[in-house]
C-alpha cells in the first residue's frame, strides 16, 4: 500500500507482537517485584512472553519486508552508514535494530532461567524438576539480577522514542500503531496467511513445551507411618 505519500511498514502481526509484548513485559516486572499471590501470574506471563518470543523469531524469517531481520540486521557497515548520516530506509534503523536484538536476546534468558528458577518458599517455574536444585538457585540468581538490565533497555528504548519524537522530528510510535509511515518508500511485501499460521503454530508449539504439560505427574508422596499408641 502507497497512497496519498503514506507507506505500509509495520503488518499487523508486527505491532500486535510489539504491544502484547510492552503490555506483558510491564506485568512481569509488577507481578514479580510485588511477588505474593502475583508470581503465580508471573509465570502465566512468562509463558505469554515464551510465545510471544518464538512468534517473533519465526515472524522475523517469514514475516513481511521490515519484521524481517535480514531487513535491519545491524551490520557494522549500516551502523557506520548511519552514523555518518548516510543511511536511508524504512523500519527500524541499525540502532533501533541494536534495541530490538538486545530486548530478544535478555528477555530470552529471562524466559530461559524462569522456566527453572524458584522462589525457596511456594514457586519453582515449570520445568525446575529438569534441572539440579544448584542449577535451579543459579538461574534464579541470574533471574533476579538480568531484570535490572531489561529494565535499562527499556528505559533507553523510551528514551531514544521521545529524542526521534522531540529533536528529529520522527514519531516512531505512530507508525507502530497505524502501521504505515508518512512519505515515499518500497511497502512492506509478504508475511501472508501461510506464514502467519506457521508462526502461530510454533508459538504455540513453544508455550506448550514451556509450560510443563508434557512432563509426567510427580510420584505421589509415601503413605505416612502411624507410631502404635502403647
Amino acid at each position: 500500500m502507497n497512497s496519498n505519500n503514506r507507506t505500509l511498514v509495520w503488518d499487523v502481526p508486527t505491532r500486535l507482537f510489539h504491544w502484547l509484548l510492552a503490555l506483558a513485559v510491564i506485568g512481569l516486572v509488577v507481578t514479580g517485584k510485588v511477588g505474593g499471590n502475583l508470581i503465580d501470574w508471573h509465570g502465566r506471563l512468562g509463558l505469554v512472553v515464551a510465545g510471544l518470543i518464538v512468534f517473533r523469531l519465526v515472524w522475523g524469517v517469514l514475516g513481511s519486508t521490515y519484521a524481517r531481520f535480514a531487513t535491519f540486521f545491524p551490520t557494522p557497515g549500516r551502523i557506520a552508514a548511519y552514523l555518518r548520516g548516510e543511511w536511508r530506509g524504512l523500519g527500524h534503523n541499525p540502532l533501533g535494530a541494536l534495541s530490538v536484538f538486545a530486548l530478544i536476546g535478555v528477555l530470552t534468558v529471562q524466559l530461559l532461567t524462569g522456566l527453572v528458577a524458584n522462589d525457596d518458599i511456594a514457586f519453582a517455574g515449570p520445568l525446575h524438576d529438569l534441572v539440579g536444585r544448584d542449577f535451579s538457585n543459579l538461574a534464579t540468581s541470574w533471574h533476579r539480577l538480568a531484570v535490572n538490565v531489561l529494565i535499562v533497555l527499556v528505559v533507553l528504548h523510551l528514551a531514544a522514542i521521545m529524542f526521534y519524537a522531540h529533536v528529529k522530528k520522527d514519531n516512531l510510535v505512530k507508525p507502530m500503531v497505524r502501521g504505515w509511515k508518512e512519505g515515499g518508500g518500497e511497502p512492506a511485501r509478504g508475511g501472508g496467511l501461510v506464514a502467519l499460521l506457521v508462526a502461530l503454530a510454533l508459538a504455540a508449539a513453544a508455550v506448550y513445551a514451556a509450560s510443563g504439560a508434557w512432563l509426567p505427574e510427580p510420584p505421589p508422596p509415601p503413605p505416612a507411618v502411624t507410631t502404635p499408641a502403647w
